[in-house]
Parts: C-alpha cells; structure tokens; sequence
C-alpha cells in the first residue's frame, strides 16, 4: 500500500481493508509506523514509542473487532496500558511501565485497534495547550509554529497528520475538544459516566473528565463509542440508556431540531471574528438542513462556575500528586513541576472540606440550568475556542498564581468546560478554516445521555458539508 493510499481512509474504511484482505495488520502497522518515524521529529506528537510489539500483535494476532488491524496511539494520561508508562508529562512521575490494561484500553483493544505508543501532552493534562517542560510542544499540523491544544494535542497532531486515523483523547475541562478544533478534528466528549475508569479509578475530577478518541470522521467516532462505551458495577455514574449501536444511529438524519447558537462568551464579550463566522457558517448549515435556528445562551454563571471548577480541579490536582508521592516515597518539591501546576497544587492542599462540597454544590446548579435550557432547545451551537490556535509559547506556564496564570487560558476556551460542569456530551465538528488555513472549530451541546442526537446531526452536517477534502491540504 503507498503512503498516498493510506491517508484515504478512516478508520473503518481501513479495517474493512483488513477484513476484505486486500491488506494486512501488518502493512497497516508499517505504514503507521513509517509515517510516525517521518513526521513526529516535526511534530513531537509521539512521546512514547512501542513500535516492535505493535509489530509482533500485527503479525501474531487474529483481527476481529470493529477497528481490526487499525493503527492506534493512546493520550499519556489515565489509559493504563500493560508494558508502557503512564507519566502525564510529569517528571514527579517515574516513567514504570502498567503491570496491566485499565478497562479502556482493554475495550479499544478488543475493537482491534494496535496501540504504537503514548501521545504528547502538557503536565497533568491541566491547560489547553501541549508544551509541556518534559516533553516539549506538539506542534500543529496546519501550522508547526502554532499549538495543537490540549490536553490530547500529540492525539491531534498525530490524527490530523494522517499517522493514524483515530488516537485516545480524553477530556476534563475541554481536552478533546480543544486539540480537535485547533487541528481540524472530530473530537466528542461523552456524557458522564458514559466511559468507566475502571478498575484503577472510580471516577476523575469528581467526574469531571471522561474519555473517548479524536478522529477524522463522525462514523469513526460513534464506532469508538459503540467500542468502550459502558459502566460496570461498582462505578459512581451512570449515564442514560444508550442505543444499540451509535454507529448505526449516526447514519440517521435527524428530525427537525432546535438549534440554538452564541457568538458572545458567556460573560457577555466578544469572540474573535473567526470564531464568530465559524458559528454563523455552522448555524446557516444548520438552517439550510431545516432546522430551527435562532440565537439564545444559557444563564451559566462563569463567575461562580470557575471558582468551584478550580476547586474542584485543585484539590484532585492535590489527591493525585499527593498519591504519587506515597506510592513512590518522592516528595513534591516546588523543582520538581512547571509552576503553574505547583502553584496550583498548592492552591489545592488549602482547599477545606467546606468549600469542596460548596464547589460541588455549585456543578449541581449548574447541571439543573442546562437541563432547562434544553427543554427548549435540543441543541446549543457556539464556538469551541474564543480564538484561533494560538502560535506555541503563548501562555506562561511558570506562573504560580493560578488565577493570573489560568485567565488567559479561560478566555481562550470560554466553552467548553461548562460540559464538564454538567455532564452533558458536547461535540467539536471541523466546519471553518480562516483565511490563515487555521481550523477554526465549533462545538454542539446536548442533553445529558444523548450523544446519539449530535452524532446524527455530525453525520449530517459531514455529509452537507465534508471537511475530508481539507486534510490533503497539510504540507509538513
């Protein structure tokens, strides 16, 4: 197969090669595998190599699964996987290889997928951007001087350059959704609960964070969520009941839905004019498909959401340097991390019980607004970013104050952590480049639990309007 060939296919156009046999796994692998050795010194997407065991599983392997024989990277945070480490761009975080799979990463296997390795990420996946002092920046495919998001951005980088078609992501304030906009991506965020962390974690972030991939198309994504979607006894959430098949579901057109839309941040200022004309692109898409379309946002309060989303951050921050440091006998020390993490560790070790379970309280207000905005309207339009992929070296990451530290970074994403706020699936589509070839993405919100509904409009607007012809377009 030649390189050419390849980058034509998802990654269910790729399996179906497999199982057709006009390809193997392992020619799969070795073109994944050529790609990654050409391209990651550019990109710095790859941050983890297990190249030679891909190989073997390739070779050795039946394929079955939906994904069967699919090249496959997995995000360097939470998807614990047998013979790698999982450092979180930490240098805290000795690089010690899992002694076995978590319940994802055994899912995505058993769809067939061939893990290569682990993707680039900022330490702890806490910002929007992938620049991380142990790793070093993920660079975009679109633009190597601009950043790829975060935290799932070597994902990104990875996925858009065309090393594989789909790669782990996941996602606690914005981090599929984020990497996906700034690289021209498919990136859902599941519902809460929808995705178990078992059998290492009960949940993540007060269930803040869940997982899922970064692909190139809709039917890519709802297959990997047919493939790891599902709690088990024992987990602290569980979402709505799910279809029989989200990929069957997507190939639906839906009916006639209320659209609502933003092009104002949640405070009330403005985006950047190429986040607004993302957003009436998309909504004018939406219009011309029939459906009802008109400008509205929900009362979601930034001013009392992002101090009870900081808590909540910090003081898991706190939890999970503070059970690395008793696992490994290592202490924290202010040395040991990037400052922004420190300063906000430490912001985490003085959160008091009284003002957890108040941020706690807050969420849940929140929860209850958003379920009343969709009682009017099935889905809410706006812009995943208020700007375009900043260049690389944007944000100062040596700052200790957290709040001087994440403001910028909160009026870059103005969005998206609201649905980790709620629970509810959100889901970034690649429908707008700017005048500067940068993906300029929007994102589409649902109701909790119903994913199947803004698969099936993503499917729709993929056909109105495909973006698959904009990746032959990278020149890296």
């Amino acid at each position: 197969m030649g390189f050419a060939e390849y980058g034509q296919y998802d990654g269910l156009g790729l399996a179906a090669l497999v199982a057709s046999r006009k390809v193997s796994a392992s020619e799969l692998v070795d073109e994944a595998i050529s790609r990654a050795e050409k391209l990651n010194p550019k990109l710095n997407a790859i941050v983890f190599k297990d190249f030679e065991r891909a190989r073997t599983i390739a070779k050795n392997k039946a394929a079955d699964g939906v994904f069967a024989g699919v090249p496959f990277l997995l995000k360097d945070i939470f998807a614990l996987a047998e013979g790698m480490p999982t450092r979180q761009a930490a240098r805290f975080v000795p690089p010690v290889p899992s002694d076995h799979d978590c319940l994802l990463t055994a899912r995505f296997k058993a769809a067939g997928l061939i893990a290569l390795g682990k993707t680039n990420v900022p330490e702890f996946g806490l910002v929007p951007t992938t620049e991380s002092r142990l790793y070093g920046p993920a660079r975009n495919p679109w633009n190597l001087a601009h950043s790829t998001g975060g935290s799932s951005g070597g994902s990104a980088a990875a996925v858009a350059a065309g090393i594989v078609p789909l790669a782990h992501a996941n996602d606690g304030g914005g981090s599929i959704r984020i990497p996906a906009s700034c690289c021209g991506l498919v990136g859902l965020k599941p519902s809460r609960g929808r995705i178990s962390f078992a059998p290492d974690m009960s949940e993540v972030v007060d269930g803040l964070a869940t997982d899922l991939v970064v692909s190139r198309t809709v039917r890519d994504t709802a297959a990997a969520l047919d493939a790891v979607a599902g709690s088990i006894q024992g987990d602290p959430y569980w979402s709505p009941p799910a279809p029989d098949s989200y990929l069957a579901a997507m190939e639906r057109k839906p009916n006639k839905l209320r659209i609502s839309y933003s092009l104002k941040k949640l405070d009330g200022t403005a985006l950047h004019d190429d986040c607004v004309a993302a957003v009436l692109r998309a909504a004018k898409l939406c219009e011309r498909l029939g459906h009802n379309v008109e400008e509205a946002t929900p009362n979601l309060d930034q001013g009392i959401l992002i101090p009870a989303f900081m808590v909540l951050w910090g003081a898991n921050l706190a939890a999970g340097i503070d059970t690395i440091s008793s696992l490994t006998g290592e202490q924290p020390t202010e040395q040991l991390f990037e400052g922004l993490t420190w300063g906000m560790y430490q912001a985490g070790r003085s959160v008091s019980a009284s003002e957890y379970l108040r941020a706690k309280a807050v969420m849940n207000l929140a929860c209850r607004e958003a379920a009343k905005f969709h009682d009017t309207y099935d889905v809410w339009l706006n812009a995943t970013l208020g700007l375009p992929p900043v260049p690389l070296g944007t944000f100062d990451m040596n700052e200790t104050d957290p709040l001087r530290s994440f403001a910028p970074l909160i009026d870059y994403v103005p969005f998206t952590a609201m649905q980790n706020v709620t629970g509810q699936p959100a889901i970034n589509l690649p429908l707008h480049w700017n005048a500067g070839g940068l993906p300029i993405g929007v994102q589409f919100v649902g109701r909790l639990g119903d994913e199947e509904i803004l698969l099936r409009l993503a499917g729709q607007l993929e056909n109105a309007a495909p973006w698959s012809e904009y990746y032959s377009r990278i020149r890296i």
